[in-house]
């Protein structure tokens, strides 16, 4: 597939982009079970907007197809739990799964982490039954670490250990 995506920073503009997104809730369902109400999107959009601007690089990105189509988004941010860590994440419009997306976002997140933060280890948290996010993970080195539940939800995490 040489369909290129490319990333672009959430801006206070894009509110209703992000919620076209997350009110699905097949999207959701690995994320946080349903579609996320228009109050619970405003509020998860906000926290986004305030992680970008306390990152230059790193943060919550849109995810455009060539032609510019909006099909979802990602993030490589720093880890709330450990701030020594970056996490990677995505969610994309169901009409885009199972067609390769997901290996050029993680491509794209992956290199910005290797440019800016190489030695950085980066975790991927995901919802056990996703298999397929799984599979895309360990495609590019992650294995599982934990099986459990944090924050009331079904958790899986992964790691990509980077080193010097």
């Amino acid at each position: 597939m040489t369909n290129t995506i490319q990333l672009q920073r959430y801006t206070a503009a894009d509110f209703t982009l992000f919620y076209s997104l997350v009110k699905e809730d097949n999207v959701m369902r690995y994320v946080s079970g349903q579609g996320l109400t228009i109050e619970q999107a405003q509020k998860k959009f906000n926290s986004i907007l305030a992680v970008n601007a306390q990152d230059p690089i790193f943060g919550y990105f849109k995810i455009y197809d060539a032609e510019g189509t909006y099909m979802g988004d990602g993030k490589m941010e720093w880890n709330k739990r450990d701030r020594t860590q970056l996490e990677i994440g995505y969610i994309l419009k169901e009409m885009y799964w199972g067609k390769g997306y997901g290996t050029q976002i993680c491509t794209a997140l992956l290199a910005l982490a290797q440019k800016h933060a190489p030695t950085t280890t980066i975790i991927g948290i995901i919802d056990p039954a996703n298999a397929a996010s799984r599979r895309l993970l360990e495609k590019f080195g992650f294995t599982s670490f934990f099986v459990g539940v944090e924050d009331d939800l079904p958790t899986e995490k992964l790691i990509l250990v980077k080193g010097d």
